[in-house]
Parts: C-alpha cells; structure tokens; sequence
C-alpha cells in the first residue's frame, strides 16, 4: 500500500544544515520512497535556499501569514520533493536559521517557526489543490505546532507524527505570544500549548500527535526520566506505547569514501592502505607533526552537552601520551578559547579550525584515526556513524543512540571480531581518559585495529533497517 507523508523541517540538507536534523530530514525521504512512501518535505525559505531553488512554481499562497504575504513553491532537488515557504517577512535576513549574524537568537522566532507549522496544517488538510497527505511528521519543535493546529481546526485531518531530534530544545515562549498564534482559547490549557506558564511548542505537538517518535530506542528510555525528560518526562511517560525509538540511519551515498570526492584518496574496508594517504594530507592540513602515533578527532558543536569541555581539559594529557588531535566545530565560546590556547601550547600536536565545514568534515573521518564524543546525552548522534562507515573508530559516551550503535571493544568482543568502537562511562574528564588509554593500547597492535575498523566499515549505518520501521509504523497508524 502506497502512503502520501508531509514532512515538516526547519532544515534539509543539502539546502541547509546546522546539524543532524538537516541530515535526517534529506535524507529519510529518499529511504522511505523503498518503501512505498512518498513524501513531499516543506521548509523554510531562507536567502540560500530561494537562491538554490529559482523560481519553482508558486502552489499556494498566503495573503497574511504572521505579519505578511507569504507561498508554497514547489521544486525538486535531486530526489527530494520540496515545498518552500517563501514568507520573505520571516526568513529573508541574515544570519542562520535560528540565529542572527551576531549569534543571538532571532527575536521572531516565535513567528518564524509558528508560521512554518501553520502553513504544515494547511497544506496537510488541502491548500495546495490535488494533494492530500495520509500522514504529517512534525521534526522537533520548530514544527511541532502542526499536529496543534491540525487538532483544534474542526476539519478532516491526517495522522500526525512529532519526530524528536534533542529534547533539550523545545521551543518554550511567553504566554503574550499566546493571542498571535490563531489557535483558540481552550489550547491554552494542560492538554493544549501551556506549559508551566509559557506557550509551549513542543509540549503541544507531544500532546497533540497521533505518535511520537525519537532517533534511538535508548534515548526513548532515557527521557521517560526525570533527568533526561527535560521536564517533559510525565507527558512522554503518558503517552505509553505511543512513543517509539527508531535509531538514525546516514546516506550512505553522500558518505561513501570509495567515491568521497573530498577527500585525498578513496578507499573501502578491503583497500585500508589508502586510508593512510589521507592521514597525511589531515597532517599537512592541520599543520601536525608527521608522525605514526594516532590522530584523535572532534567533529562536533564545541558544547557542554556535547562533552567538548571534557576534551578540550583533557588536551595536554592526550598529547603527553603521544596521540594528536584536531578539532573542527564551533559553540560556546569558552571551550572554543581552551581549543585554541591548546592549540597554542601543542601547534604540531593540536590543529583547531573554529568554524562548521561540512567538506573538511569527510577529509577528517577520512584521515583521523578515531574521532571523541563524549555527550552528557545524544539522541542519535550521526558523526559517530560517519566515523564508522570511514573507519574513523568512535570513542562515545555510553548514552542515547551512541551506545546502541557502537560495539564496544571489550575482551569478548574482540576476541569475536565484531567490535566497532571504544565505550566509556560515566561522561567525564577521568572516563575519557580512560577511553583514550584504551584506543591507545588498541591501535598498538595494528592487526587487531584493521580488524576493528573493518568491523566498523561493515556495520549497516544505512537508512534501510530504519526506514522499514518507520514504514510499517505509519502502515499501521493509517490503518487506526
């Protein structure tokens, strides 16, 4: 049975990209069409998204959206079928999605993304003449209000999904934006957008939605907790069986080293020795000393959820036994500062690049030996996927999706030979340590590290298990 889903997201790569919502969001859709699904995705018209469409052809239009005119515009890029919100009032400025050029969030964001969920609902119950979803999937909560206006329009609906990406962002806004959304006065109550006094986007989509779903069957466990619900702990718990973990998959095509345009030398789990040509060229990238130890890797927002203080603290004791490491990101500016003043100390021994690069990204899962993640908690985590389809072996924290896709490297496992990676825990400054002893003593043995990162380059880091998963969920929720 063929299905119709509208997908809704503040971001979709390759048009925009601050992090592994984008990912997902470009590229669930093209796994999901296996299955029978198609799926058309509406975003956002940020200023390089209308310069990377054109014109397209105008779909519908909206004579006042949250303070303008505003329309649908539908294009294709590649296989992805897109439907931009062009709404110039709400989105053409400078600056990123979310933020303005001087890293403050935009002060209309509150409109910016009710608008994206407004128009969801719209073109979910018919605007655009011909096309009527079966299903809605709301990702996180710049677009968890479609599911909201859906419920409270009286109308015919389809069935609503909430995706969550990081519970930790959930959209919470004074309640004197209230009035300005268009939603009735009885959403303002427990079952609607209120939430300890302010509006609140997601705790109305969680509410509101026919399912909910989270990208790793761990962390849908670990925010049923006081401590990883984020307050919303009571809400998921209520939703019982309708809250599922489904783990993220990567597009094995876009990250594909045999045929990774961006990187010094291709190279597949049975070629490793072009591996090494791309260990010198990070060398001579960063400005390392050549040298035969390990190369260690952060590819990553430098934040106090991702851990990164935890490295950038441990830095001077990673270099004094004998590895090396580079670090591309950028986040709070302090732990940016302790990056680059280890970079200052140790200028062969540490390379720092302050800033998102996606290119540079591949050149590093492709030539640095394993790559840190020590979140204090991960959803999913895709850069872990990334270093095992590069053979670039993760070193994560056990929480969330990194401990459901990383095997760990103990005596069992590699003595079986399916180990994938390096698990620690607790996150902290001495378990991470621990976990850098460990690959050391690891990669001192070069057969034993081929054979893990063989293992690694084999493991399914693909859509495909997912997207069924996904698939026979909304089957069945198109049944009900």
């Amino acid at each position: 049975m063929s299905l119709s889903l509208l997908s809704v997201a503040s971001e979709v790569f390759p048009l925009i990209k601050t992090g592994g919502l984008a990912d997902v969001a470009g590229a669930l859709p093209l796994a999901l069409a296996e299955h029978g699904i198609d799926v058309r995705t509406l975003m956002p018209g940020y200023p390089d998204v209308m310069a990377r469409i054109g014109t397209g052809e105008t779909l519908c239009r909206f004579v006042n959206l949250f303070g303008g005119p505003a329309a649908v515009i539908g294009t294709r890029l590649g296989d992805l079928d897109l439907l931009v919100l062009d709404a110039p009032h709400l989105y053409d400025r400078s600056g990123g999605p979310y933020v303005t050029a001087g890293g403050f969030d935009h002060p209309d964001n509150w409109a910016r993304f009710a608008a994206l969920s407004q128009a969801g609902a719209a073109v979910a119950q018919g605007a655009i003449p011909g096309y009527r979803p079966d299903i809605v999937q709301a990702h996180d909560w710049q677009a968890a209000l479609t599911p909201v206006y859906l419920a409270v329009s009286g109308r015919p609906r389809p069935k609503t999904v909430v995706t969550i990406h990081n519970l930790a962002f959930q959209g919470s806004y004074p309640a004197s934006i209230f009035g300005s959304l268009g939603l009735p006065a009885a959403a303002w109550s427990l079952e609607g957008v209120e939430y300890y006094g302010n509006v609140g986007y997601l705790k109305g989509g969680l509410h509101a939605a026919d399912l909910v779903t989270t990208v790793s069957p761990t962390y849908a466990e670990e925010i049923l907790t006081p401590g990883g619900g984020m307050g919303l702990d009571g809400l998921l718990r209520g939703r019982g069986e309708r809250l599922v973990g489904i783990v993220n998959g990567i597009d094995t095509g876009v990250w594909d080293p045999r045929n990774d345009p961006v990187i010094a030398s291709p190279y597949g789990a049975r070629s490793l020795k072009g591996r090494l040509r791309n260990k010198r060229a990070i060398e001579q990238e960063f400005g390392l000393a050549r040298g035969d130890g390990p190369i260690l890797a952060v590819v990553s927002r430098l934040t106090w959820q991702k851990g990164l203080d935890l490295v950038a603290e441990a830095c001077d004791a990673i270099v004094a036994r004998g590895a090396r490491l580079v670090v591309v990101g950028s986040g709070e500016p302090m732990i940016e500062g302790q990056f680059l003043a280890a970079h200052a100390r140790h200028p062969d021994r540490i390379g720092v690049r302050i800033g998102y690069d996606e290119t540079l990204s591949h050149r590093v899962q492709a030539g640095a030996d394993a790559i840190l993640i020590p979140s204090r908690f991960e959803p999913c985590g895709l850069t872990q996927l990334y270093g095992l389809r590069y053979g670039c072996i993760p070193v994560v924290a056990k929480v969330g999706g990194l401990a459901d896709t990383v095997i760990d490297a103990n005596h069992a496992a590699v003595t079986a030979g399916v180990a994938t990676g390096v698990i620690f825990g607790p996150p902290t400054g001495p378990a991470l340590i621990d976990g850098v002893d460990r690959v050391l003593d690891l990669y001192a043995d070069p057969k034993g590290w081929r054979s893990m990162q063989v293992s690694a380059m084999n493991a399914d880091v693909s859509w495909r298990a997912s997207a069924r998963i996904y698939a026979d969920l909304f089957r069945d929720l198109t049944r009900e």
